[in-house]
């Protein structure tokens, strides 16, 4: 079966591939998922933008991944989350919620499939978030959440 990818599936490609597949892997859990999509000529047409969307965000090579790896490891990243008495959290911290605190922090655009965060975080505190830039370079920041509103 071939397919398109939607998303970054782990041996297998990134968002844009056109891959070929065994029909039962593809139809039971690909295409469910919306983790891609089947092969036509019309979908084949939006490849390019999932590419071109693709493009924008990737890091270019891996001097430019070194570069945001250093500009990363210097941010304070502060999340402020509501939080119960003794600091347990409303919830917990997502990696949407994460990047947009990198962001508010002066720090570079992520990826948020890119963060590999300690488990779930509920609980305020100091916590070691991973970024996984390129094949080669992973970035560790701290992420500090306090408790707020």
């Amino acid at each position: 079966m071939k397919i398109i990818l939607t998303q970054e599936v782990s041996g297998l490609g990134s968002p844009g591939d056109i891959v070929e597949v065994k029909d039962g892997y593809g139809r039971n859990y690909l295409l469910p998922q919306g983790f891609a999509i089947t092969w036509t000529k019309g979908a084949e047409k939006q490849v390019t933008v999932i590419r071109r969307a693709r493009e924008a965000r990737e890091i270019r090579d891996l001097g430019h991944a070194n570069e945001v790896k250093a500009q990363l490891e210097g941010l304070t990243v502060n999340l402020t989350a509501r939080a119960g008495n003794g600091g347990r959290l409303f919830g917990s911290v997502t990696p949407g919620d994460v990047v947009n605190a990198v962001r508010a922090a002066g720090g570079p655009s992520l990826d948020r499939r890119r963060l590999e965060l300690p488990g779930t975080i509920k609980s305020t505190g100091s916590h070691q978030v991973r970024v996984k830039l390129h094949p080669e370079v992973t970035a560790r920041f701290d992420l500090k959440v306090v408790p707020g509103k």
